[in-house]
């Protein structure tokens, strides 16, 4: 056992502790504030439900690279959809290289590898997680306790591309615009 990689580890695992602090637009069913770490944590128990659903898989493939996805939003935060720029992917994979900085070259290279995956959507399940973590997203505030001039309608389009990758992703939109249409509709 090498002492100091889990050191580096530990310096790692701080660094990416900041990703608890960065709030998202999306407000929870109490009204706080959602933060990327909550996100991230319901889009991997999401790919655990619809396992079945979305198999075959590698699906330790598929939570890692939810658990990775955002990371790189530990140093700047967390851009809304309505307001992102071409920028966005480069700025975050810096971030990614800053917080990653701690760990060995080749977990380094392993969890980039993921990232640009996902950026990228590589592989059948990026492509998958890719889906998930917008309809996460759209689930969180259709459910959330959200300000009154919240604009529900943008999430009917938000993502679409992603979504109808897969027939499951694409059912499970037709569930969760159904709720956002409540919303819109004026109901919770």
């Amino acid at each position: 056992m090498d002492i100091e990689r889990l050191g580096n580890g530990l310096a790692f695992l701080k660094e990416a502790e900041r990703l608890k602090s960065v709030l998202r637009t999306a407000y929870t069913t109490t009204g706080r504030q959602e933060d990327t770490a909550s996100h991230t944590w319901r889009l991997c128990l999401m790919a655990m439900t619809f396992e079945r659903e979305l198999a075959p898989l590698d699906m330790t493939r598929v939570l890692k690279l939810c658990v990775l996805h955002d990371l790189g939003e530990a140093i700047h935060g967390d851009q809304p959809a309505v307001a992102q720029n071409g920028d966005k992917n480069a700025q975050e994979r810096t971030d990614l290289l800053t917080v990653m900085a701690p760990l060995d070259e080749a977990l380094r290279l392993e969890f980039l590898s993921l990232w640009e995956d996902y950026e990228q959507g590589i592989t059948r399940e990026a492509r998958l997680v890719k889906g998930l973590d917008k309809l996460e997203t759209i689930l969180q505030h259709s459910q959330g306790d959200n300000p009154p001039d919240f604009d529900y309608a943008f999430n009917l389009t938000y993502g679409l591309e992603q979504t109808d990758a897969e027939p499951v992703l694409t059912m499970l939109r037709t569930l969760v615009d159904g709720e956002t249409q409540r919303r819109i509709d004026g109901g919770q």
